[in-house]
């Protein structure tokens, strides 16, 4: 009977995962528009989105031929005097960022300061290890369950 639940559960947490990677949600807002996206980011479900639903952006889609986000982003760009901060949905390889995290060749005159990636849903928030250390948590409980 135990064996039967943690076999249960081994299966569920594996398919969750797998879910997820598919179907990713990220925040999706700017500072500029909305100041609770700035550094005191403040999470709401308004800015919830998920990011299967949204297109990569076009100046992007002439480089490579990405559908799907594979993560989330956290920009901070230097718009001449005023940083400004955007969340969004990433396309492009994760452990290549220097595709997917390039700025908009329309906009020359703003640089790019900082972008960061991460996988996990809504991961792109304040506190980006934080979807991190659950899962490797959780990695570690289920591990010492199944030993």
């Amino acid at each position: 009977m135990v064996s039967a639940l943690k076999s249960y559960l081994a299966v569920a947490v594996i398919a969750s995962v797998a879910c997820s990677a598919f179907a990713v949600q990220c925040y999706l807002c700017d500072s500029a528009n909305q100041p609770k996206c700035g550094e005191k980011f403040e999470a709401s479900d308004d800015i919830k989105f998920d990011c299967a639903r949204i297109a990569p952006p076009r100046f992007l889609q002439n480089f490579f031929n990405v559908h799907n986000a594979t993560g989330c982003m956290k920009k901070v760009l230097d718009v001449p005097g005023h940083p400004q901060i955007i969340r969004a949905c990433y396309f492009g390889d994760v452990s290549n960022t220097q595709s997917g995290c390039q700025s908009d060749p329309s906009l020359p005159f703003v640089k790019q300061l900082s972008c960061d990636v991460c996988t996990g849903n809504l991961c792109n928030g304040s506190s980006a290890t934080a979807p991190i250390a659950a899962a490797i948590v959780v990695f570690f409980a289920l591990a010492r369950m199944l030993s």
